[in-house]
């Protein structure tokens, strides 16, 4: 590091691992979950992914990653079938919600909370909670011009990307960390835990470039069309909040 050697830190050498594509190293969405099976996972939920094949349920979601082979031959759900298909994710998998407060004021105070919610359940039931939850807390304002017009605080669809890219992109690797939702009187914060895909930089995503660091999700995601086309969600968040008249949504890479 410029003219100074240090020991590599764990989480910089997996990235290095993702730069080098080594597969089984860093996809851990694609892991199997210890002591979990295909019973674990609500059938509702996964014949949405089976119903265009002919082949056993079983060989579908191994082909579809979201059931995983062991070592020794025993079926596991895998990170991914777990976050998808089972109604209690958090069960497998502690930090697997969104943390959801609406705040008094403009400053993170638990005095102020006015309203919380664990948000639990497959990602997209999570999606469609955190939207519920911004629905419910969010002010809005009314004009007559002529006929009454109602003006939200926030582009519901910029934040509905916005709440998209952090759970489909976020590191579930990283355990004790959650996705945070907050809203303010001024403002929305998201925050999803895991550093940046190795390579990838805040004025990259601005630019719209993209590194999907959860493949599986990312396609299950596209096919429930809460991904319209890769790399494209940070620019229709952008867009979305230009057209409304609203500020750009600030992006920043703190920490982990």
């Amino acid at each position: 590091q410029g003219s100074s050697k240090r020991k590599m830190p764990p989480e910089y050498l997996a990235r290095l691992f993702q730069q080098r594509s080594q597969a089984r190293l860093i996809r851990f969405e694609e892991q199997p979950v210890p002591r979990s099976g295909i019973g674990d996972l609500a059938e509702h939920l996964w014949r949405r992914y089976t119903t265009r094949s002919s082949e056993a349920p079983e060989t579908v979601l191994l082909k579809r990653s979201l059931l995983s082979r062991e070592e020794s031959g025993a079926i596991r759900a895998s990170v991914a079938g777990v976050l998808l298909c089972c109604e209690a994710p958090e069960r497998f998998l502690p930090s697997a919600y969104i943390e959801a407060v609406r705040y008094r004021g403009v400053q993170q105070d638990t005095n102020y909370q006015a309203d919380a919610q664990k948000i639990v359940g497959p990602l997209d039931s999570q999606i469609n909670q955190a939207m519920a939850f911004l629905k419910r807390n969010q002010t809005v304002t009314a004009t007559k011009e002529p006929h009454r017009v109602e003006r939200p605080q926030f582009n519901e669809r910029a934040v509905f990307e916005a709440i998209v890219n952090a759970v489909a992109h976020r590191d579930y690797a990283v355990s004790g960390s959650k996705i945070r939702f907050f809203i303010f009187d001024d403002r929305l914060e998201i925050e999803s835990p895991g550093l940046l895909p190795f390579g990838l930089t805040v004025d990259d995503i601005a630019a719209g470039v993209s590194k999907l660091r959860n493949r599986v999700i990312g396609r299950v995601f596209h096919e429930l069309g809460l991904i319209e086309q890769w790399g494209s969600g940070i620019r229709r968040m952008a867009g979305a909040c230009r057209e409304a008249g609203l500020e750009a949504p600030v992006l920043e890479e703190i920490g982990t």
